[in-house]
């Protein structure tokens, strides 16, 4: 049996296992990775809201990562929630001290929950924005954290990817957007991505069907992470990015119908048509 990419995750933990580590961790499995994590912060939450964060020591976080380098070359690094300046000063230090070229390193740069909870503080997302953006190979913003992390709150989804490249990643998409074209395609959802190839800038728009589903807690979570699988595999940018949409639309469509609230997706069974 061959050896699997090693895939690590950064990210908050989630005891309804619909959301960050807990569901990294079966998205790697599932498609064939071998995930490691870093817990960055311990949260009270279920299907139905973020109760209250409690953040990881930002030396338990060092140690940890550096634990894990001893053992376990990456092949791809997700990053999720970091919760405030401290933890993504430590995390942003440490993969600035990776030998260069690193692996491929995906950022989902998660600054609210979908219940409005904090979860980076504003010194925090100058960090994430400053540091960490410019080390992405993707970073996987919505629409509202493109808005955030770019300061332009008119801008259209094509100008939001084209500002977070220049702002130093390799790399964006920018997910969930509305579709445009009449009501013919108001059941349409659309992600842009942005990213370069041989040299030459390329902005292309990817539109799916909408599903109509409360199986949708962590769907940003499993994005980002599919997309690190992808990319350990050796997948390029573009392919990554779709194979990693075509993921999370089984993983909606295989939900167990679990929780009272933005119930967890399918992601235990996602990994293959």
């Amino acid at each position: 049996m061959s050896t699997p990419p090693v895939v690590w995750t950064i990210a908050g933990f989630d005891p309804s296992s619909g959301a960050g580590v807990t569901a990294d961790l079966k998205t790697i499995s599932a498609l064939g990775g071998y995930g490691v994590a870093c817990i960055t912060a311990l949260t009270v939450q279920n299907t139905m809201g973020v109760h209250r964060v409690e953040p990881v020591s930002p030396q338990t976080v060092l140690d940890t990562l550096q634990a894990l380098l001893d053992d376990f070359a990456p092949s791809a690094i997700k990053i999720g929630m970091l919760s405030n300046f401290n933890i993504a000063e430590v995390v942003a230090s440490f993969l600035e001290s990776l030998p260069v070229p690193h692996c491929p390193i995906v950022l989902d740069p998660i600054l609210h929950s979908t219940s409005g909870a904090e979860l980076l503080d504003l010194l925090g997302r100058r960090v994430l924005r400053d540091r960490l953006l410019p080390l992405a190979t993707v970073i996987t913003p919505n629409r509202a954290e493109a808005i955030t992390l770019t300061g332009l709150p008119a801008a259209d989804t094509e100008a939001l990817a084209v500002a977070l490249r220049r702002l130093g990643a390799a790399a964006a998409v920018v997910t969930g957007g509305e579709a445009t074209g009449g009501e013919a395609r108001k059941d349409y959802s659309e992600d842009v991505l942005a990213y370069a190839a041989g040299g030459m800038d390329f902005v292309e728009t990817l539109s799916a069907p909408r599903i109509h589903s409360r199986a949708t807690h962590g769907t940003g979570c499993a994005f980002s992470t599919a997309i690190a699988c992808a990319l350990a595999g050796g997948q390029n940018t573009p392919a990554a990015v779709t194979s990693a949409k075509a993921f999370v639309r089984r993983a909606i469509e295989r939900a167990p119908g679990l929780g009272r609230g933005k119930g967890p997706m399918g992601l235990d069974h996602a990994g293959r048509d």
